[in-house]
C-alpha cells in the first residue's frame, strides 16, 4: 500500500489514558531503566518485536538486485537505500512493540514476485525469501534474527538489544545490535547499526516519536562507509525526521556523496566531486511489502502471533481489560518459569540460535549455500517451520523427502481458528469466507472484488524452480 501522506508521528491522549501514564512517571526518575516497568497497553502496537524487525526488509526491490550492480560505490549506494527504506513502515501514534519472552520465536517468508500492487521493481524480481527470529535472551532483552534469499545469495544476520530510559518529558530506546549483511557471490560484508527512538511529550504537549542519533552502514572490502544522522527538532528551530550523512572511502576519509532530506518522505543525494544532485529515495508512494506467516491454527504456543493474540485483540479492540489480562498472565507465566530454572541451577539455552559472542548469535544451521534453492529452503523449514503443512509437503516431495519439523513447533490453536487470515490475524477488506488457508497447496483465491488471497497468491517455491526440479 502506497504509504499515507500524514503525519502518524503525534497522538493525542485521552484524559484517562493520560492519568495512567502520568501516575507511571510520577515513580521515575531520569535516566531510569524502563525495561521493569510495565506500561499501559493502550500505548502498544499489535505486534511483537520479533515481527516488526521484518518492517525492514519490506522494500525487496532494493536489495535483491544489488550483488548484479558491477560498481562497487553503486552497491554500496544501493545498501544504503535500502536501509532507509523501512523506517517509514510505522504504526499511528506512539506505539511500542510487544517485548518478546525468552524463547518465543517468529519465522515467515516473502515470494517473488508478490501479488500486491505491481511495481517495476518488484515484478522483476524472482525467488522466495525467509526469516527466522528467536528471543534469545532475557537479561538482557535481545532478539536474534536471521534472513537467507538462495535465488539472490543474500543472507543477514543481527541482533536486537533495546535499552529503554526515562528523559524526563521523554523516554528513549537505545537500539543497540548490529545487522550483518553478506553478499555471498560477491564475498562483500555490510555492517548497520540502528538509530535510537525517542517518546515525547510524555508530561506536556502531543506525544511524538523521533528517531535520533547517528547510524553507520560500513563495508570494509569495498573500502566504504557512510555516517548517517538521524535528526531530531530542536526546541525552537529545526524540523521533524531529518537526517543527513556521508559517504566516505574509509581508508582516506574522502567524502564521495551527501545525503540530506526526511526518511519519511523524500532523501537528496549529492555527488561530492560535480555538486550534482538527485532523488535518491522517495518513500511516499513505495508499495509495502509485508512478510507471509503461517495460518495461526499451525503454530506453535510460543510463536509470536499466536502467543500474544488475544493481546494483539484486546489492543486493537481498544479493550484494555482484555489486552491487560492476557499480557499479565503472559509475563506471569515467564516469572515462573524464570524461579524454577534459578531453583534447578538451569541455565536458558536458545533453540534456534548459537551463541558466538558476549552479545552475538548466529542461526544454529549450516546452510547448504550450493544445493538447489527448494533443498535449501527445505532444510530450513525442516529446522523451524515456515511453511504452511500442505505447502511443505508439496515442495518436499520435489527434493525428495526431508525430516519433518519438531512436533513441538506444531498443533492446533487451543483458543481459536483463525482462517485465510493475513499478517496480524487480520482479513483482507470485502472479502468472503474462503477455504481454510491449511487445506489448499499452491492455490490463488480470488474474491468478488477481484483482490488476492494474501497468503495463497505469496507460496513457495517459485514455478521456475519448481519445473527445474520436476525436469531433474
Amino acid at each position: 500500500m502506497p504509504h499515507e501522506k500524514q503525519d502518524r508521528d503525534t497522538e493525542e491522549i485521552e484524559d484517562e489514558s493520560k492519568n495512567i501514564i502520568l501516575g507511571i512517571v510520577s515513580q521515575l526518575r531520569p535516566n531510569m531503566d524502563l525495561s521493569k516497568v510495565t506500561l499501559p497497553t493502550f500505548v502498544l502496537e499489535p505486534k511483537s518485536m520479533l515481527e516488526r524487525i521484518t518492517n525492514f526488509m519490506s522494500h525487496p526491490e532494493f536489495l535483491l538486485t544489488v550483488p548484479q550492480v558491477p560498481s562497487a560505490e553503486e552497491r554500496f549506494l544501493d545498501v544504503c537505500r535500502f536501509y532507509l527504506s523501512g523506517w517509514h513502515i510505522r504504526p499511528p501514534g506512539v506505539k511500542k512493540p510487544l517485548n518478546p519472552v525468552l524463547g518465543e520465536t517468529f519465522t515467515g517468508f516473502w515470494k517473488f514476485p508478490p501479488a500486491g500492487p505491481s511495481s517495476p521493481g518488484l515484478e522483476n524480481l524472482n525467488g522466495t525469501a525467509v526469516y527466522i527470529s528467536e528471543q534469545v535472551s532475557h537479561h538482557p532483552p535481545i532478539s536474534a534474527y536471521f534472513y537467507y534469499c538462495p535465488q539472490y545469495k543474500i543472507r543477514v544476520d543481527g541482533v536486537l538489544k533495546p535499552r529503554s530510559r526515562f528523559l524526563g518529558n521523554s523516554a528513549a530506546s537505545i537500539m543497540e545490535g548490529v545487522a550483518t549483511m553478506k553478499f555471498l557471490e560477491r564475498n562483500e560484508e555490510y555492517i548497520l547499526t540502528q538509530p535510537n527512538m525517542y517518546a515525547r511529550g510524555i508530561l506536556f504537549g502531543k506525544m511524538r516519536i523521533e528517531l535520533g542519533d547517528h547510524v553507520t552502514v560500513r563495508c570494509p572490502n569495498t573500502d566504504l562507509a557512510a555516517d548517517i544522522e538521524f535528526k531530531v527538532k530542536g526546541f525552537i528551530s529545526g524540523t521533524y525526521n531529518s537526517i543527513a550523512g556521508k559517504v566516505k572511502r574509509i581508508s582516506t576519509g574522502e567524502v564521495l556523496y551527501k545525503l540530506s532530506g526526511k526518511w519519511d518522505s523524500e532523501i537528496i543525494l549529492e555527488n561530492a566531486s560535480t555538486g550534482k544532485s538527485s532523488t535518491f529515495l522517495d518513500v511516499t508512494e513505495l508499495p509495502v511489502y509485508p512478510i507471509t506467516s503461517r495460518p495461526l491454527e499451525e503454530q506453535a504456543p510460543y510463536e509470536s502471533q499466536k502467543l500474544w493474540y488475544e493481546t494483539c485483540e484486546g489492543v486493537k479492540a481498544r479493550d484494555q481489560s482484555l489486552a491487560t489480562k492476557s499480557k499479565t498472565a503472559i509475563e506471569d507465566s515467564q516469572r515462573e518459569k524464570a524461579k524454577a530454572r534459578e531453583a534447578n541451577g538451569e541455565k536458558w539455552q536458545p533453540r534456534f540460535f548459537k551463541q558466538t559472542g558476549p552479545e552475538e548469535y548466529l542461526l544454529n544451521m549450516d546452510i547448504p549455500y550450493n544445493a538447489p534453492d527448494a533443498e535449501v529452503l527445505s532444510r530450513l523449514d525442516s529446522f523451524i517451520p515456515i511453511f504452511s503443512q500442505r505447502d511443505r509437503s508439496h515442495f518436499r516431495n520435489l527434493v525428495g523427502g526431508g525430516a519433518e519439523p519438531q512436533p513441538s513447533m506444531q498443533g492446533p490453536d487451543p483458543r481459536k481458528q483463525v482462517n485465510n487470515t493475513g499478517l496480524n490475524g487480520t482479513r483482507p477488506p470485502n472479502s468472503r469466507e474462503r477455504p481454510n488457508p491449511a487445506s489448499s497447496s499452491f492455490v490463488t483465491y480470488r474474491s468478488d472484488n477481484g483482490s488476492v488471497d494474501e497468503y495463497h497468491d505469496a507460496q513457495m517455491p517459485d514455478q521456475k524452480t519448481l519445473s527445474q526440479l520436476e525436469e531433474n
